[in-house]
């Protein structure tokens, strides 16, 4: 892990050194505005929660996670600087957990800044506080396992386009794995031990237990273990490239 943390500082401060920071903040304030307010009905439900915003996270992380990440090492093969990158006193598990960290600290400061909703809620009634604590943190988590798999993937291109289509396209099996649509397809064929293997592939499955207030630590465990496979995997893929090269 040598290294990480230069690596971390250099990411985090360039997010901020170009227009990105600013406008991948706003829209993700305006959306989730948009969808608590008028697609989630907010006032017209009555209760002072925020379910109907944190019900559509995992839809918005699916395409904003692989915008903040698809930059991540795509930019860098494509500009050429990965190898001088990996040239420095910084191993390459180093750079891939400095990269990670930075973007999903990013996607962290964009969630802390929804803070207001949870004063109005505050304001407008008596909310259960631990459950929508509780929320927050599963959302983190889920911003972290998106970014995740992005940074692996743009690993493996130098297209910032391909390397966003392809991670959202993961991303999107991850997350509706555990839908009825999904699994009556596996489960006229498949032994009933891989349909519920592919249902515990749902990001909607352990998001929505922990969205309701439920802190099981096998839900926990499966964002931090998914983060770490794909971390582990943007490594090799990250060495395989450099020897390719």
């Amino acid at each position: 892990m040598t290294g990480w943390d230069a690596v971390f500082h250099r990411e985090f401060k360039a997010y901020f050194a170009t227009p990105l920071a600013l406008v991948f903040i706003l829209v993700f304030l305006v959306m989730t505005g948009v969808f608590t307010f008028f697609i989630g009905g907010f006032f017209e439900r009555g209760q002072a929660d925020l379910r109907p915003f944190f019900s559509f996270h995992p839809w918005l992380y699916l395409f904003l996670a692989p915008a903040l990440s698809m930059r991540l090492w795509a930019e860098e093969r494509r500009s050429g600087t990965i190898e001088l990158l990996l040239t420095l006193p910084i191993s390459t598990a180093g750079a891939v957990l400095g990269k990670f960290l930075a973007a999903w600290c990013f996607a962290g400061v964009a969630l802390l800044l929804t803070f207001p909703l949870w004063i109005t809620v505050n304001i407008l009634g008596d909310p259960d506080n631990g459950v929508i604590l509780a929320s927050y943190l599963g959302s983190f988590l889920m911003a972290g396992a998106y970014i995740a798999i992005g940074s692996a993937l743009s690993a493996a291109t130098k297209n910032q386009v391909i390397a966003f289509v392809t991670t959202a396209s993961v991303a999107f099996f991850f997350t509706v794995a555990g839908l009825p649509i999904v699994l009556n397809a596996f489960s006229g064929w498949a032994p009933q031990f891989l349909v519920n293997a592919v249902a515990n592939l749902s990001f909607l499955t352990h998001f929505t237990a922990i969205e309701q207030g439920v802190i099981d630590l096998r839900d926990l465990l499966f964002f931090l273990i998914l983060m770490g496979a794909w971390l582990i995997a943007c490594v090799f893929i990250v060495d395989a490239k450099r020897e390719g090269a």
